[in-house]
């Protein structure tokens, strides 16, 4: 077993830890953290592939920023875990049974053609390759399929995302600024005519 072998095999457990930690985490900043460390870990897979634009924005576009913006957010929210974890067992049937389909149908459209061996890079790169230039050629030609089905995950994750933002609290207060902005001064003001001092004495 020579060096890049353990390598590999090193990157895959850490990132196959730190993925199953994100779901099982009780604390959401934990979750967030060990997404990063999931990050991290397949960056350097990629390099092992010799995809270096793609372990650069990786850690640029999603460690450096995203997963930031998700820490401050998470820490900025406060969400109770109790009521939040106390309908799980409840929806886990379905969940359980929306996310195995959704699993189906991409195991169906990659497998066989992107997961065979003839798929990985057998030889290494000229020197003036272009790796940003063959990403954007294979992206848009031969992995068409699986780059819609990520848009189709991440159009999933915004959707949770708004329906969990619009969600109605009693216990939280918030602002309306439609209401805001047709406020007019009359509704805030009223002008009442009160007598005198030396008026009420006379």
């Amino acid at each position: 077993m020579d060096f890049t072998t353990i390598v590999f095999y090193v990157f895959a457990a850490l990132a196959i830890f730190a993925a199953v930690r994100v779901v099982t985490a009780r604390n959401p900043v934990h979750a967030v953290l060990y997404l990063v460390l999931a990050f991290f870990n397949v960056a350097g897979l990629w390099l092992l592939l010799q995809a270096e634009f793609l372990a650069m924005a990786l850690i640029m576009v999603y460690v450096g920023a995203v997963m930031v913006l998700f820490l401050f957010v998470v820490m900025m929210l406060d969400i109770n875990i109790e009521r939040v974890r106390s309908g799980f067992w409840n929806y886990l049937p379905l969940g359980a049974t929306i996310g195995l389909l959704m699993v189906a149908e991409m195991a169906m459209v990659l497998s066989g053609k992107y997961f065979g061996l003839e798929a990985l890079p057998g030889h290494a790169m000229a020197p003036d390759y272009s790796n940003t230039k063959e990403l954007g050629r294979l992206l848009f030609t031969d992995y068409v399929y699986p780059f819609e089905l990520a848009s189709v995950v991440l159009l999933v994750g915004i959707v949770a995302a708004v329906m969990l933002t619009l969600r109605h609290r009693k216990d939280v207060k918030h602002l309306n600024p439609a209401r805001q902005i047709a406020v007019k001064a009359a509704d805030r003001l009223r002008i009442v005519k009160m007598a005198s001092e030396k008026e009420q004495g006379e």
